[in-house]
């Protein structure tokens, strides 16, 4: 079965089962500013799961592209990649776990549908914990479809349980589905989280509870059902692969880099040949999506992604300006899908052959660094530390390095460059986990408001500089808000004060905050702010503020623009070609509203 197929199955499975059709969001999340792409199904959501109403109703069902480089280290076994497709399915505060489950079952194992004989396939559920009870429920749907007692394993908080993504929020039980993708008969008594052979392919998340401050789990008003299977492995195992490296997602990307490799096959040559293919086309799709390599937040994983590309690329004696001809397969392969990869193709090559050429100057200046640690070292061991620095500082690998002094009959410190490493690691995640948390946004009082202060300061913006001026991205906490826009040139003091007395005018003229769901000529022809390309269904969301402000948005906000202070901007500046950044916060943050006592903008009551 096809990728294609795969992709069309699920859709037409689920919405025949009542589920309405969404588009896939953006890489680029435009609402959730605790991410720096879109690393799961739920995240362009988050505001539904929360309790707004969707245009499109409460069963919903999408593919969804997604980016997560936390795993970036395994990149290159058989299952793990940074750029994949979630097929997801929701109920917002409609059906719940045996629906959820019986469906999944169906799926999976229909000859109409996947047709995956259930012999193959192992589940897990929630153990229970002091927090919430064992999921005992999930367990009896299993059975009742058919899954033997034997093959339903119980599993504590760390395998089945999802969120809160930060300290407080919702939260549940889920479920896991297995399948055996090894040779023979499925092993019995096995635990197929910790056996190779078993493809972890689908979880339903069922969100039930909600965590307080106090630790304490609550049952929520509205339970939600979140679901989600890689598309990647499901073609592995419907294509009868033993990675996802050989299916047809990929396979394209791999034979042309085949063709141009210089080395023999091995163990070490494949996790480089799986690296390039796979970091490429994360990196194809990133900048399909309009982001630009850069130093900072996703301009730097992305140039990351490039760079780590084209090392693995020289170990595998492949020139780096071959990678910019495999944006030729993945058009191939989703321009159909994603068509706003063939309309970015030649700006896509451009910029991917410019930073090949420039980290070609980056590794010649990395080379010399290492004659000149060789040079001044005496003994026959290049430190660890010195190691590092080739990596962290020329971007060199462990092994090239391993291999620079092999050649002068030198070895290298592994161990001392290891702890180098790890060192460098926790620093990167604890700046990372204080900077994007991840997963289900912050809905705090605080974020709230300053979330409801971009809106207005998007449109003074386009009323000082004009209608080109776009939102380019957002990060949103409890103290400030930053906000990302196209444009050339610095802010003048003037622009930037102009800009700030007219957010102030309208917090001032405490404009009542709603939101109305119309159709997308509508939207365009009421002056809404929006992108209104392919990632919008055809319902859309549009909070209104008053007479000022209209923009596509799934919420939260507040109901009337007067509960914000003081709106002042602390910093503006540039962070890429054509793109600038504002920093602003607004005043009446420390005396908020309680969350208890304070009540979102709704509907327009009609």
């Amino acid at each position: 079965m096809t990728s294609k197929e795969i992709r069309k199955k699920y859709i037409e499975f689920f919405v025949q089962k009542g589920h309405a059709q969404i588009p896939s969001a953006p890489l680029v999340p435009e609402h959730d500013p605790t991410v720096l792409f879109t690393t799961a199904g739920m995240h362009p959501l988050v505001p539904f799961l929360m309790g707004e109403p969707h245009p499109a109703g409460k069963r919903l069902v999408n593919f969804q592209k997604c980016v997560r480089t936390q795993d970036i280290d395994e990149v290159g076994d058989a299952t793990h990649d940074t750029f994949f497709e979630m097929l997801g399915n929701w109920s917002l505060g409609d059906y719940f776990k045996k629906e959820a489950i019986q469906w999944s079952w169906e799926f999976l194992t229909s000859p109409h549908w996947l047709g995956i004989h259930p012999s193959r396939i192992y589940v897990t559920v929630f153990a229970g914990d002091d927090d919430a009870p064992r999921d005992q429920e999930a367990a009896d749907v299993w059975e009742s479809v058919g899954v033997p007692h034997h093959r339903i394993q119980f599993k504590g908080k760390s395998q089945n349980w999802w969120g809160p993504a930060g300290e407080t929020g919702p939260c549940g039980p889920d479920t896991e589905m297995f399948v055996y993708a090894g040779e023979g008969e499925t092993p019995e008594g096995i635990d197929p989280t910790e056996d190779t052979r078993f493809v972890e392919v689908w979880n339903d998340v069922f969100m039930q509870y909600e965590k307080r401050n106090d630790g304490s789990f609550v049952p929520l008003a509205q339970q939600n059902v979140d679901t989600g299977m890689g598309l990647e492995r499901a073609a592995m195992i419907l294509q009868g692969k033993t990675s996802i490296f050989e299916t047809d997602l990929f396979a394209p990307l791999v034979a042309r880099i085949q063709q141009e490799m210089s080395v023999t096959a091995s163990p070490e040559t494949l996790r480089s040949l799986r690296i390039v293919v796979d970091h490429t086309r994360t990196a194809i799709f990133m900048m399909a999506d309009e982001v630009q390599p850069s130093n900072t937040d996703r301009g730097y994983i992305l140039r990351r992604l490039i760079r780590r590309a084209i090392q693995h690329a020289r170990a595998l004696g492949v020139d780096a300006r071959v990678l910019p001809e495999l944006i030729d397969d993945v058009v191939n392969i989703y321009g159909e899908t994603y068509p706003e990869i063939p309309r970015r193709k030649k700006a896509i090559y451009t910029i991917l052959l410019e930073e090949s050429v420039k980290f070609q100057k980056t590794l010649e200046k990395g080379l010399k660094e290492f004659e000149l640690i060789a040079a001044r070292n005496i003994d026959e061991v290049i430190s660890g530390k010195e190691a590092f620095l080739l990596f962290s500082t020329y971007g060199f690998p462990l092994e090239m390095t391993k291999e620079l002094a092999a050649k002068q009959h030198r070895s290298v410190d592994e161990r001392a460059f290891w702890k180098e490493f790890e060192a460098h690691q926790q620093l990167s995640r604890k700046g990372a986990e204080q900077k994007f948390h991840g997963g289900l946004a912050d809905h705090s009082v605080q974020s709230i408001m300053l979330h409801t202060a971009t809106h207005l300061l998007h449109q003074a913006l386009k009323d000082v500089l004009g209608e080109k001026v776009n939102q380019k991205g957002s990060n949103i906490t409890k103290d400030r808000l930053r906000f990302d826009f196209n444009w050339d040139a610095k802010l003048t003091p003037e622009q930037i004060t102009r800009v700030e007395q007219i957010v102030n005018e309208q917090i001032t003229r405490d404009l009542p905050v709603h939101w109305e769901e119309m159709t997308v000529p509508e939207a365009k022809q009421r002056g809404a702010i929006g992108l209104f390309d392919e990632r919008y269904g055809e319902r859309v969301k549009i909070y209104i503020m008053g007479d000022y402000s209209k923009e596509v948005c799934g919420g939260p906000h507040v109901p009337h623009t007067g509960l914000l202070k003081d709106f002042t901007i602390t910093k503006e500046e540039a962070v890429g070609a054509g793109l600038r950044r504002i920093k602003a916060i607004v005043g009446g943050l420390s005396d908020a509203p309680s969350l208890t006592s304070f009540v979102p903008a709704g509907p327009l009551k009609k």
